[in-house]
């Protein structure tokens, strides 16, 4: 069966494989040239999976909390949703929203001379992050200098990691060429990962995988999306990402981030560029948004993202109940199967409707395979910013609203 799935008008003429051919090598430049590290993360990262492996830098924890916001928390909690959490696991809380209510109901869950408080911010001074680490010193009661329960992730010499320095806390570098959106496979999700249970050898062997088939050419049809999404981005304006797995929630909040922040900026002309990322889950969104995908507008590109194999066995009963017997068509299969019909139904309702569609199967709760779809999401929003023609590794409208947040408070 084909992972990847591509159902666009897609022209194939010069001015196209043209285009994909300056995206790949401005994707390429880009490694070479050290302007994103997140290409290397895969190999790097595996470094530091057997360093925590060989000498487990912590002891007398059993779980685990994240004080992080995006792209500091959203990919590690997407792995966790996506992988377990599972009895071999241990958990991980995540504290990222600055909602009081929330937090009071997290720092309940929590046993400080249990926890292992991992503070995760690229710069180093993420408000929401340092405000909400204050707050667990205070109501923990955390003495500071040299615990072993508090380490930091964060970029060389930021004051994050002078913080840490000062009072003797372990601390995880992030790569400076990283971006926070980017850094899922660096130090800010491998170490809480992988301090957890989880098997992030497997996740970046996947990971590397896709990096390795991408660069050696064998993955065309990244470039054929992007290629298309960026052409046609006035006409279509959104990209829909229909997921169908409960468990692949948080992965959409990933995406919508990655995808957001990378893509929406001004090009080289001063015009506003990018493409909106939505994220649903099927087929419960199904009953809400799929109605205007069909009808409404048609600037929407849709991808589907399914499951081949639930490996759960629950199967539907063979009951015929009165009145509500043409439901009967589906009793004796699984639920898992009933979710990937509904993908691939759907999907073809949209395809014969002229709407712009593609696929993704992942054969099953993996890290392998999650590792790879990881690596796919950051090369394709690579690609689509390169043919944008967009510096996709910055966030100018995001800073603008830290400097107000800044003057409102003094």
């Amino acid at each position: 069966m084909n992972r990847y799935e591509l159902h666009y008008p897609l022209t194939m003429d010069a001015d196209t494989k043209k285009m994909m051919a300056n995206a790949y090598g401005a994707l390429l430049r880009e490694r070479e040239q050290g302007v994103t590290g997140y290409y290397n993360l895969p190999e790097d990262s595996r470094l530091l999976v057997e360093e925590l492996q060989k000498e487990h830098p912590f002891d007398d924890f059993d779980r685990i909390a994240v004080i992080g916001i995006g792209g500091s928390s959203l990919g590690t909690k997407a792995i966790h949703s996506f992988l377990g959490p599972k009895e071999k696991h241990l958990p991980i809380h995540f504290l990222e929203n600055p909602d009081p209510v929330e937090l009071r109901r997290t720092f309940a869950k929590l046993d400080k001379d249990h926890t292992l408080f991992l503070v995760v911010s690229k710069s180093g001074t993420t408000i929401e992050t340092i405000s909400i680490f204050k707050a667990a010193i205070e109501h923990f009661d955390l003495q500071l200098r040299g615990n072993r329960h508090i380490a930091v992730i964060t970029d060389v010499d930021s004051p994050l990691h002078k913080f840490a320095k000062e009072f003797g806390l372990k601390n995880f570098a992030i790569p400076k060429n990283v971006g926070g959106r980017f850094s899922v496979l660096s130090s800010a999700g491998i170490v809480p990962l992988t301090l957890a249970g989880f098997d992030t050898t497997k996740l970046l062997q996947g990971a590397k995988r896709m990096m390795e088939s991408f660069f050696a050419l064998e993955e065309e049809h990244i470039l054929q999306k992007a290629a298309f999404i960026a052409q046609n981005w006035p006409t279509y304006r959104m990209n829909v990402l229909f997921s169908y797995a409960d468990e692949l929630e948080d992965f959409n909040k990933w995406y919508v981030q990655l995808w957001g922040e990378s893509l929406g900026k001004k090009d080289r002309y001063g015009k506003n560029v990018g493409p909106t990322p939505i994220g649903h889950i099927g087929p419960v969104d199904q009953h809400s948004f799929l109605q205007l995908i069909m009808e409404g507008p048609r600037d929407k590109t849709v991808s589907f993202l399914c499951i081949e194999d639930f490996e759960e066995s629950l199967v539907i009963p063979n009951l015929s109940l009165p009145y509500l017997e043409k439901t009967d068509f589906v009793n004796g299969a699984t639920f898992g199967r009933l979710v990937y019909e509904e993908c691939k139904a759907t999907m073809r309702s949209l395809h014969s409707q002229e709407i712009p569609i593609d696929r993704i199967v992942l054969p099953t709760f993996c890290e392998e395979g999650l590792g790879e779809l990881i690596a796919y999401y950051e090369l394709l929003t690579s690609a689509v910013g390169a043919i944008l023609g967009i510096d996709t590794y910055t966030q100018p409208g995001v800073e603008l609203g830290k400097k107000i947040l800044k003057k409102r408070f003094i």
